[in-house]
């Protein structure tokens, strides 16, 4: 472990996450976990045995929005600071819709760390967006990789489909499928799993197959004890309280003065997004059936933030309109409160003390609750609870022994409890003190802070322990690249055949012994299978890079990492199957065996006759395909991707490892793959090759043509640009 401390990278990608005053409850996207993440990052930070925290998440410029959240770094101290990526554009959309752009994510990052020349100890991901995310980056860097659900795809497909909901309209609107296959790699990959209840960790987590794999902790999240304190607090004179706290309670009971006959009598009060699976509407039916609890006490029901609900999705939509039509239903003018609008900062901390001080209930309706924040909170200010028996609440009420455990299916249930607390004052006193201590006692911040670094740590020093133990150094592909800044790129289709064994081993030798200056690529048209047998075969070094399939994949490292990024840029318009049934019509094409078709290269054979490239363009042309051919040998045609060639893949890697284009030496007899900025060696030169090579790269200063063929003439190249010496950077 650095002596400096633990320098920690989090992740969490689809919400709007801002270091103060977040907007809880704006949406589905907008919830606890925007908060968790915010407020770990920020205690993490505090610690001496923490050198930095950087939470990254999507960068957003949408005038819906705020404009806090297009900042590409909000700096919180010296130590923590919000670091947002832009990916899928940059208006606000809802996280089932980010995933075909994570990738996209994981590149940016890549070049976020590159520049900063500062490597994480530990990757952290909450949820599965952002636990992909960081899957992938540690994979590539060689990094420990910490992951939280916050809530799990397969939990919410069986709510989904209890609810009433098809199979096929849930992967459409919520694509779980993409989801839960992603939650099932994470947790192969995951060294530790964290999680906020022994429930979640044994009944949610162990449904998955992959449940097995990691390492968990149950962790529960903690509060900020100095927003949250107690309701007696504001009675006692040396408490000062600032201008907004002050602003935030009158505004409140404005707030509450509007909607309310009688606002002296306790409250209810109920705080979450309008989500079909906080059971709001249960609530209000529960209120709304018993005229004795209308009698005894009011109801607020603070749901989320909203400006015009026909703006809203459509779950919140639901939500609030059922809402607004119970109210009627039942006449609860002047005992139902339904604000549209809280300021979390600093109104929901003092909307728990009106609630207690008024000797009210909090409840939490929710059929399903992973955890419960609101329940910490609101036990902390001294306020009762009432709560589903599920998942967090379990732990939480039974920990703190301050309220009741219900059937959330039952609004009869639910409306007996809460009177129980209403008519039973003793009882109501010991749930409340109970509260204020125990959850100052099992769920602060700094408690939770220690708990995570006590597991966090072991994962860093073992990592680095293990490394040190290797009989050979090894560094990770991620590391390596980015330490490198000289890229050697030869193709071995054209330049690399040959039987000169001799030149080979010299070849050989050379890229062993610049290992430390030198990345070592290949492309070729062929898969990264045959590829890998052929640098056996050859006793040439395994590459750093491959590019294979004409340029449509790209493998990084012994292990093969697959560049999935790469993968998300080419597909773009990519219709392979319209393709082949188009070209059915041409009898002079002859489709390759399966092992040289790809997911993104179409191979076929066709003998050259003039005319014939011409008649495949004309005919994808017209019916509005995107593509590339390659056509070679006078025999072979490949179709890729129109973003898809070995020289487009080169400029990719020059992106995406933040090296420059003159960096690297790329050895091939094809004008692509020479054009531009490149330096470039064309081997075995003679005329025919010099007129394949095409005049537009004769007349580029930066091509040598090299007299010797194959490995003899990469390392003729190699000595003419002095190629591991001369490069600056």
């Amino acid at each position: 472990m650095p002596e400096k401390g633990l320098y920690i990278q989090m992740f969490s990608i689809h919400g709007l996450v801002r270091m103060n005053n977040p907007e809880l409850g704006r949406d589905a996207d907008t919830g606890g976990q925007v908060l968790y993440v915010v407020e770990l990052a920020k205690h993490l930070a505090k610690r001496d045995d923490v050198r930095r925290v950087d939470l990254f998440t999507r960068l957003i410029s949408d005038p819906k929005v705020s404009d806090d959240y297009a900042r590409p770094v909000e700096v919180f101290s010296d130590k923590c600071r919000i670091v947002r990526i832009q990916c899928g554009g940059r208006k606000y959309i809802r996280k089932e819709l980010l995933w075909p752009h994570m990738d996209e994510f994981i590149d940016k990052t890549i070049k976020f760390i590159i520049r900063e020349n500062d490597f994480p100890d530990v990757l952290h991901g909450h949820y599965p967006d952002a636990g992909y995310v960081a899957m992938n980056l540690a994979n590539i860097f060689g990094l420990p990789f910490i992951y939280t659900g916050h809530s799990l795809g397969l939990s919410k497909k069986q709510k989904l489909i209890h609810d009433g909901m098809t199979e096929s309209d849930i992967n459409r609107v919520y694509k779980i499928g993409t989801r839960i296959a992603a939650e099932e790699n994470i947790l192969k990959s995951a060294d530790l799993v964290i999680a906020s209840t022994n429930q979640e960790k044994t009944d949610q987590y162990g449904s998955y197959m992959n449940a097995r794999f990691p390492d968990f902790k149950v962790i529960p999240p903690g509060i900020d004890v100095d927003r949250f304190y107690p309701f007696y607090h504001d009675r006692l004179p040396e408490e000062e309280k600032s201008e907004m706290e002050k602003y935030a309670q009158a505004n409140l009971l404005k707030q509450l003065d509007r909607f309310l006959v009688f606002p002296d009598k306790p409250l209810i009060l109920a705080l979450s997004r309008p989500d079909k699976r906080k059971n709001i509407t249960g609530l209000i039916q529960a209120y709304g059936e018993d005229k004795e609890l209308q009698a005894l006490a009011n109801l607020a029901v603070f749901a989320g933030i909203r400006k015009d609900i026909d703006e809203m999705e459509d779950n919140e939509k639901d939500v609030l309109t059922r809402m607004l039509l119970d109210m009627d239903r039942y006449d609860l003018y002047g005992k139902l409160a339904i604000p549209k609008k809280h300021d979390v900062e600093y109104e929901v901390p003092a909307l728990y003390r009106i609630a207690a001080e008024k000797r009210g209930v909090f409840v939490n309706p929710a059929m399903t609750e992973p955890f419960g924040l609101t329940l910490l909170e609101a036990g902390a200010t001294g306020l009762p609870l009432v709560a589903t028996n599920d998942g967090g609440p379990r732990d939480i009420i039974g920990c703190c022994e301050n309220g009741i455990l219900v059937d959330a299916t039952s609004t009869a249930e639910i409306a007996e409890a809460i009177k129980k607390l209403l008519t039973d004052p003793e009882y109501w006193e010991s749930c409340s003190r109970n509260g204020i201590m125990n959850v100052r006692k099992y769920y602060t911040w700094d408690s939770h802070a220690d708990s995570y670094l006590k597991a966090a740590r072991p994962l860093a020093k073992s990592l680095n322990m293990k490394e040190m133990k290797k009989s050979k150094p090894y560094t990770p592909i991620g590391k390596r690249l980015t330490g490198l800044k000289r890229f050697l790129i030869a193709d071995i289709d054209d330049i690399m055949v040959c039987d000169d064994h001799a030149e080979k081993k010299r070849l050989a030798e050379w890229i062993e012994s610049n290992r430390k200056r030198v990345a070592f690529g290949v492309t070729s048209s062929r898969g990264v299978e045959e590829i890998i047998d052929f640098h056996n075969e050859n006793g040439l070094p395994v590459p750093d890079i491959i590019i294979s399939a004409a340029g449509t994949e790209i493998y990084y490292g012994g292990e093969q990492h697959y560049d999935n990024g790469w993968e998300a840029h080419i597909a773009n318009r990519w219709e392979p199957e319209k393709i082949k049934k188009l070209l059915k019509r041409f009898d002079f094409l002859t489709m390759n065996e399966k092992p040289a078709q790809r997911k993104f290269k179409i191979s076929f054979t066709m003998p050259y006759e003039k005319d014939r490239l011409s008649k495949i363009h004309d005919l994808l042309s017209a019916k509005r395909c995107r593509y590339t051919l390659i056509y070679y040998d006078r025999e072979h045609l490949d179709i890729v991707p129109y973003r898809a060639s070995k020289g487009k893949a080169i400029r990719y890697i020059s992106y995406k490892w933040e090296t420059p284009l003159s960096n690297f030496l790329v050895c091939a007899n094809t004008a692509e793959m020479l054009a531009g900025e490149p330096l470039g060696v064309v081997v075995g030169a003679d005329d025919a090759r010099k007129d394949r090579a095409g005049k537009t790269i004769k007349r580029n200063k930066r091509i040598y043509f090299a007299r010797n063929q194959c490995a003899g003439g990469i390392l003729e190249g190699i000595e003419k640009y002095r190629f591991a010496e001369n490069i600056k950077g």
